[in-house]
């Protein structure tokens, strides 16, 4: 497996977390089940303010997780970037040796 599928495969998976409401955001237990805690179920302000902090935690989590796949797709362009100057050097001083060896 390349070094590239074993690294973004897991960075990738944490962006695409989705979360689903049924009705408006604290408005009180949903049909699915889950209740999200005691103020969430309760509903009103409270779970209206609760619904929003923690909207508010996952898009700033959702914007760190994208800052830290560019950052790392960054590194990994400038290793290619590099390792293709390394591969031309490579093949520049195999070309001189196959010179001279045909010079002589």
């Amino acid at each position: 497996m390349s070094y590239i599928a074993r690294t973004r495969t897991p960075l990738l998976r944490a962006v695409y977390n989705i979360r689903m409401y049924s009705g408006e955001p604290g408005s009180g237990a949903g049909k699915g089940g889950g209740g999200g805690g005691a103020i969430r179920e309760a509903g009103g302000a409270f779970g209206k303010m609760e619904a929003a902090r923690e909207d508010e935690f996952f898009y700033k989590k959702q914007k760190e997780q994208l800052a830290n796949i560019k950052g790392h797709l960054d590194k990994e362009i400038s290793f290619h970037q590099e390792q293709i100057k390394r591969h031309e050097d490579a093949i520049r001083r195999h070309k001189e040796q196959m010179a001279e060896i045909n010079n002589k």
